[in-house]
């Protein structure tokens, strides 16, 4: 395991954290790797939002979106693709965690896997789940996705058996 990175917040960084004490590599805060802005629904309880007509285009055509004075899902997916990009230019051929939000590993698995925009929310990962990407010079291949075991990858059994 090469680099630790974790979006600004608190909740990842303690994630983040528990992983760093067990690798031994620091906790570096990667701004792109931060939830997308809810604008004037940050906070607001999800039974709330729901009710909204606005809702449904977050399911169903988040590219056409933009959270009231927040960002757009189009944004969010452009500011993960640099950050992953950063990330993957700074650390070849490494192993890398990056802990994130559940949006942004949605939207994230999504562009790996080729999926439109508009189809990220038929992804699931749970909370604290692992998402396994190995990105190459031939694309990203999607080893796991929400797992909540042990990953299975040659480069990381390579990378336990250090």
């Amino acid at each position: 395991m090469s680099a630790v990175y974790a979006s600004p917040l608190e909740r990842t960084r303690e994630t983040a954290s528990a992983i760093s004490r067990r690798v031994g590599k620091p906790v570096v805060a990667e701004r792109g790797l931060i939830e997308c802005d809810f604008g004037s629904w940050t906070g607001e309880p999800l039974p709330q939002l729901r009710k909204l007509p606005e809702w449904q285009a977050v399911q169903q055509w988040p590219s056409g979106f933009r959270f009231p004075g927040g960002e757009s899902f189009v944004e969010l997916q452009s500011r993960l693709a640099d950050a992953v990009g950063r990330l993957c230019k700074s650390h070849p051929g490494e192993v890398v965690v990056a802990v994130s939000h559940a949006d942004c590993i949605k939207v994230a698995l999504a562009s790996a896997l080729g999926l439109p925009l508009d189809l990220f929310q038929r992804i699931v990962v749970a909370p604290c789940s692992i998402s396994t990407v190995m990105y190459t010079s031939e694309g990203p291949k999607v080893l796991a996705m929400g797992s909540t075991g042990m990953p299975a990858s040659p480069v990381l059994d390579r990378e336990r058996s250090r």
